[in-house]
């Protein structure tokens, strides 16, 4: 096996379809490489200890808090950012959250939504319970979770 670093090394990464070739440490975060590398300004950078949420982005359809991934390790792998979510028009959670005012001041949305996509992929819907619990990831310091979980039951009930 050829070892990388601790120098910087060549990684090749997929971010909203598109393959971007930066030269980084091994040890530089997802989050770091997405906001410093990138300018990709959407992740947010809240408690850089994946207590908070706010740096949920989707690796390969998953949510990973970017903030404890290493870029490294995403190499071969599709990432998804708030920016990549929408194509041309905004996602539906997108336009729920604004409909339903899921946010106040919005340093914790970009978050939000994307474990809000991945929470309707997954099925985690059937009641403000199970929203909760497979929310919970997710910190809002303005505390608009009600308004967070109605725009995802108005997604949910708009696809059934």
């Amino acid at each position: 096996m050829h070892e990388r670093g601790p120098e910087a090394v060549e990684v090749k990464l997929s971010v909203n379809g598109v393959t971007q070739v930066l030269n980084i440490e091994p040890r530089v975060s997802l989050l770091d490489a997405l906001r410093e590398r990138m300018d990709l300004m959407g992740t947010k950078k809240g408690c850089n200890q994946g207590a908070c949420g706010a740096c949920t982005v989707h690796v390969d359809g998953r949510r990973v808090l970017s903030c404890l991934t290493l870029a490294i390790s995403c190499e071969g792998r599709e990432v998804t950012t708030i920016e990549g979510l929408a194509n041309g028009a905004l996602h539906p959670v997108q336009q729920a959250f604004m409909r339903n005012d899921a946010f106040q001041c919005g340093y914790c949305t970009p978050g939000q939504i994307m474990s809000a996509v991945a929470l309707l992929e997954e099925g985690h819907t059937a009641d403000d319970a199970e929203i909760r619990e497979w929310m919970s990831g997710n910190l809002c310091r303005c505390a608009a979770y009600p308004n967070i979980r109605q725009a995802i039951r108005e997604v949910r009930d708009a696809t059934v």
